[in-house]
């Protein structure tokens, strides 16, 4: 049977069902395209929560003298924003004081009670926050039991490596609570 002995209405549905085929395709690849990208940008906040937080490398102990007064130093670690990636952006700052030869005490500068940065008197030998007056002592504990502040300063996890360099594991926390509550 050859094709010319088929009748007119059997070649119209054939081609019909074809050019039908072929737009159901055609819909589903440009349907695909912005349907995962919209799954990967409502899904990042969610992969970027798994991502652990590391140390970053602060100073070396050669910086650090060993007087027991901390010295206030920035906090620099790749970042990441919606389109840009930076390679050392600040993203917050630590008091550092050697403790013994080869150890060393970490900070956050941030006061526990609203969250301003404090300021080291060499004088008074304390931390005084500039926004409330909140005091505490050289190892980070409340000055007075009068301070705003809830708790002492928040102490972060440090060490030092063979090279002498010094890493502390950055984390800030929630102000205004008596509990250390990491950030997320």
């Amino acid at each position: 049977m050859s094709m010319q002995s088929q009748p007119a209405s059997a070649k119209s549905g054939r081609r019909s069902f074809f050019k039908g085929a072929f737009a159901v395709v055609i819909t589903g690849i440009a349907a695909l395209v912005p349907s995962l990208a919209a799954f990967f940008v409502l899904t990042d906040p969610l992969r970027r929560a798994g991502e652990s937080i590391s140390s970053v490398r602060v100073t070396s102990l050669e910086a650090l003298p060993n007087d027991g007064v901390p010295r206030k130093f920035p906090v620099l670690a790749p970042r990441t924003d919606a389109w840009n990636k930076y390679a050392d952006a600040p993203i917050g700052a630590v008091y550092l004081r050697r403790t013994g030869e080869r150890s060393v005490e970490a900070l956050n500068v941030v006061c526990p009670h609203a969250g301003c940065f404090v300021d080291f008197s060499g004088e008074r030998g304390q931390f005084i926050c500039p926004c409330h007056n909140s005091s505490f002592k050289v190892d980070g504990s409340r000055a007075a039991l009068t301070s705003p502040a809830a708790r002492g300063l928040d102490s972060l996890e440090v060490e030092v490596r063979a090279d002498g360099s010094v890493w502390v594991r950055f984390e800030n926390f929630e102000a205004g609570r008596a509990e250390k509550i990491p950030v997320a």
